[in-house]
């Protein structure tokens, strides 16, 4: 895990500028970058499909920092993976559904902001009915999962609308990347 592609999904809104996703994004990099060899994709400042594949390509992992609009990806982040996520490069024709991903070995982690606080995840009586955040975003893991792709733990920062707290965000964000990259 030598080579790390961190990618900001963050899609401008008036109401949601993205600073937190931006901070969160910046930090990642920053940490990672003192002990792996890191290039960078920021989604809505545009990119060129085939270097995008070619990043995947050289990436041993891929780190998506993105906010869940209306519980997924922006629409401009879901854009970029239907462009770049092409048959022939990263997957093809298994011969079961879902086998011929053709981007194994590599790594992925989500790092994720909601506007839901952490008390709706993993309570029953709540809205994700018992669900953790890897549960609330199990569509997103199939998708990488399709491809060939294995999962890390994902990380999520809670309430950043109604009851920000980006001093907690980012000690928890630094001990999650202490976890899982040694960093």
């Amino acid at each position: 895990m030598n080579n790390i592609l961190v990618i900001n999904g963050h899609e401008p809104y008036p109401i949601a500028e993205g600073r937190l996703n931006k901070t969160l994004f910046d930090e990642i990099v920053t940490k990672l970058s003192t002990k792996y060899d890191v290039q960078t994709t920021i989604v809505s400042e545009g990119y060129d499909v085939k270097e995008e594949q070619e990043k995947f390509k050289w990436a041993d992992t891929i780190v998506f920092q993105t906010p869940m609009y209306w519980f997924s990806l922006p629409g401009g982040t879901k854009t970029y993976i239907d462009s770049i996520y092409e048959p022939g490069v990263f997957f093809g024709g298994g011969e079961k559904y879902g086998d011929g991903g053709l981007m194994p070995g590599r790594k992925y982690m989500f790092s994720t902001t909601w506007n839901a606080p952490k008390e709706a995840f993993s309570n029953s009586e709540e809205f994700f009915k018992g669900q953790d955040l890897e549960g609330a975003i199990d569509h997103l893991h199939n998708t990488q999962k399709y491809v060939g792709m294995e999962p890390l733990k994902s990380f999520g920062a809670f309430d950043v609308i109604k009851n920000p707290d980006i001093d907690t965000y980012m000690t928890e964000l630094r001990q999650h990347l202490a976890e899982v990259f040694g960093v």
